[in-house]
């Protein structure tokens, strides 16, 4: 089996799950700003940050390097349930097809991401795929955490969970 096939393997699991997530977001007035801490995202913040993680496949993928200015940085945002889902399917598409068409010749490249001049990493590229495969799991527990404390039932990732018993 390729580098591309395993990852792949890997991607469509976890992107099942986590739009079973997804279509639980309420991203009404009431909960769109809803934050657990001080420090915390807002819930529809992060909810979007979830749903877009998937694209950034296809960026590193695609690029040798990204740099991004902080100060010009602006978030994506989502209004609805509905266009949250199809931000998310849209980024799913995307990524599945650049790992799908990449060569385990071009995987093996690195890839550099710059946040400004604080933060930089050069990595191989199934490194950086992998990396955001997490990032996305990371951000996806923090979301049901979210729905958890606003009394929003929490489906199954890798089994039941304790709201489908």
């Amino acid at each position: 089996m390729t580098l591309c096939k395993t990852i792949t393997l890997d991607f469509q699991e976890e992107m099942t799950n986590t739009r079973k997530l997804l279509e639980r977001v309420p991203l009404d007035d009431a909960h769109r700003s809803f934050k657990p801490h001080p420090k915390s995202m807002e819930l529809g913040n992060l909810a979007a940050h979830v749903a877009g993680i998937p694209g950034w496949i296809k960026m590193a993928l695609d690029s040798e390097k990204l740099h991004i200015d902080p100060a010009g940085y602006k978030p994506e945002t989502v209004s609805s349930t509905k266009e949250l889902l199809e931000m998310f399917d849209k980024a799913v598409k995307q990524g599945a097809a650049a790992i799908e068409s990449a060569t385990d010749e071009a995987m093996q490249k690195n890839w550099t991401f710059e946040w400004g001049d604080q933060f930089a990493m050069t990595e191989p590229r199934p490194k950086v795929v992998r990396s955001f495969i997490n990032h996305l799991i990371h951000h996806r527990a923090q979301l049901g955490v979210y729905l958890r404390l606003n009394g929003i039932g929490i489906p199954g990732m890798y089994g039941p969970s304790a709201d489908e018993q």
